[in-house]
């Protein structure tokens, strides 16, 4: 098999990019935390549609995580990730340490408001998007990438991250990418893995229910009224819910009618230990 490139410093990356900025070739830059699945590939895959070249990188970034957190076990599959990008015909992996990440002496944040302050994820995380707005802002300046693409999984921090990159006119394009799911409609995660059979067997019913919550929305229901039944649907079969709530698709606001704007559904649940996200648009 094709071996990929893999580029553990800054500077060999930079390096590596200039060259092909001096081809004309545009760069796009898929960041991970590797564990990686089909869903990073179709990541992969979109990026090659908006660049000629793509770097995957991988970090399990220590700054997102909270101390009770999966830091230290999160799945970590390098040699895998590293087949499975040359597979996909992906150019490089950047690879880093954490010391070249975070060298001694490191001070710097980010200062979130907008969608990092709306009460969904950051209510239950509060450090989560400083740690992920500081790393995929020293990603996209480390790699001096065209672009990045996201998954649409994670939408909250979609939102975030790119209302960071114009805020901060860093010069890169955020591309959104709709999720990947399971053919039974779970959100692929890398995080699926930590699922026993019974709650993998259950966990598909949280996309269940918000397609049939949105359905209900779409056809003029009470919001209120339907939203708060859909939790307590998610809530009888098990899990022990975070959120589900309707809110405005830019801005996260929440909303009290169809009337606001577009409308996305978030939801976020535990399952045993495992910790399931998930987002429709209604």
């Amino acid at each position: 098999m094709t071996q990929i490139a893999v580029f553990e410093t800054v500077a060999a990356m930079r390096a590596k990019v200039a060259a092909w900025h001096e081809a004309g070739e545009k760069v796009a830059l898929v960041p991970t935390m590797g564990a990686l699945h089909q869903g990073h590939i179709a990541l992969v895959k979109e990026a090659q549609r908006h660049a000629r070249r793509v770097i995957t990188s991988i970090f399990v970034n220590p700054t997102q995580f909270a101390p009770h957190e999966d830091f230290k076990k999160y799945p970590r599959t390098f040699d895998q990730d590293c087949a499975m990008l040359a597979e996909a015909q992906a150019d490089a992996v950047f690879f880093p340490q954490v010391e070249e990440m975070y060298p001694p002496g490191f001070a710097t944040r980010i200062l979130l408001l907008g969608p990092a302050a709306v009460g969904l994820d950051d209510r239950f995380r509060p450090t989560h998007f400083e740690g992920v707005a500081t790393v995929c802002c020293k990603l996209f300046t480390q790699s001096q990438a065209d672009c990045a693409v996201f998954g649409e999984k994670d939408y909250q921090q979609l939102k975030v991250v790119t209302r960071m990159a114009a805020d901060l006119d860093l010069g890169i394009e955020i591309v959104p990418l709709a999720t990947f799911r399971e053919p039974d409609g779970l959100a692929m995660s890398s995080r699926n893995r930590y699922l026993s059979a019974e709650h993998r067997a259950l966990a598909p019913l949280l996309h269940k229910v918000m397609q049939e919550l949105a359905a209900r929305l779409r056809n003029r229901d009470d919001l209120f009224k339907a939203v708060t039944e859909a939790q307590g649907e998610i809530i009888s079969a098990g899990f022990e819910l975070d959120y589900l709530e309707a809110r405005h698709a830019e801005s996260l606001a929440p909303v009290t009618s169809l009337a606001d704007g577009p409308i996305r559904l978030l939801v976020a649940a535990r399952i045993g230990g495992t910790r399931l996200i998930d987002n429709i648009a209604v």
